[in-house]
């Protein structure tokens, strides 16, 4: 499909899915659109592929999708750099995280500028992922509650990057509706395997302006991967006494702030040793650890292999 048919492709979705034509016409011409792929497997699921880079940075609110009457949205996003350093705290965006929200909640989408955006996103109809689920479906009874504000964001794990890759680079496949049907649901299953190691899935409602402020929280802890940051900060950030800052910062993320921020700072060594060739001692130092004992076993914690391994599998 040449770049004119897959714009014309996502104009066409974006309609179906909340998003006016005249808005998307408008940050069309902002994004280089290099692949899109929309499987179309209606009522139950439809699945989208789309690799684009934005020009300039931008965002759009997206409406309620009602394509699927009673649905989640579940995103895979495996984000790469264009060539060039990004600061810590851009790195972020670049680190594969899955994201789940129910269809009907607005939402805000962000594109931001030289970021090749690698998605593979699931529209899937409730009952349908119920049945799938089968009789364990009860320890996701947060997900099922429609009249919630559900929003979660998940690591993705090696086991889900592999698919998502896997998906996101085939380029023809025989009997395609039903490989893609059988990939979305080995997605969705490793997905919630994963969600099942979660500390805490009791969900209350979210406002707009407390996912705001959890994800200023986030993108402070990770622009502070060298240096540590101040706990009061983050509580004056957030607008929120600490132990509700605390609770629903782990609703979303699945891990407490002081994990959350140790499994980034695992992720730059990680980094560290694959892209700036660095030895695991040079990458603890840089991160601040004086105690390479103590940094090995965290790395081991986090990422499931010792540093020196990890290092000798570059």
């Amino acid at each position: 499909m040449n770049a004119t048919d897959s714009k014309q492709q996502m104009l066409y979705w974006a309609g179906q899915m909340g998003i006016p034509v005249s808005a998307s016409e408008a940050d069309l011409k902002l994004l280089q659109v290099n692949e899109v792929k929309i499987i179309d497997l209606l009522p139950e699921m439809l699945i989208m592929i789309r690799s684009v880079i934005a020009r300039e940075t931008f965002s759009y609110k997206r409406k309620s999708i009602d394509i699927i009457k009673n649905g989640l949205l579940v995103s895979f996003q495996n984000i790469f750099n264009v060539p060039g350093k990004a600061l810590p705290h851009e790195r972020l965006l670049l680190q594969p995280h899955v994201r789940i929200t129910l269809l009907h909640l607005d939402s805000e989408v962000i594109f931001p500028r030289g970021i090749n955006i690698r998605q593979v996103t699931i529209l899937i109809e409730l009952e349908y992922l119920k049945k799938f689920i089968g009789r364990d479906h009860s320890k996701f009874d947060y997900l099922f509650i429609e009249d919630k504000t559900l929003f979660i964001e998940e690591f993705m794990s090696p086991e889900v990057a592999t698919v998502v890759n896997e998906v996101a680079n085939l380029s023809a496949v025989i009997l395609s509706d039903a490989y893609y049907k059988l990939k979305a649901l080995e997605l969705l299953y490793n997905l919630f395997r994963n969600l099942l190691s979660r500390q805490d899935r009791v969900h209350q409602n979210l406002s707009n302006y407390e996912i705001e402020a959890l994800y200023k929280v986030r993108d402070k802890i990770a622009s502070s991967l060298y240096q540590p940051f101040e706990q009061s900060q983050l509580i004056k950030m957030s607008g929120m006494n600490a132990l509700k800052l605390r609770k629903l910062f782990t609703q979303v993320f699945g891990k407490g702030i002081y994990e959350y921020y140790q499994h980034l700072r695992m992720q730059e060594a990680a980094r560290l040793m694959r892209q700036e060739h660095l030895s695991v001692s040079e990458a603890g130092y840089q991160l601040g650890f004086s105690n390479l004992s103590y940094f090995g076993r965290l790395f081991e914690r986090h990422l499931g292999t010792k540093p020196k391994k990890w290092s000798a599998q570059l």
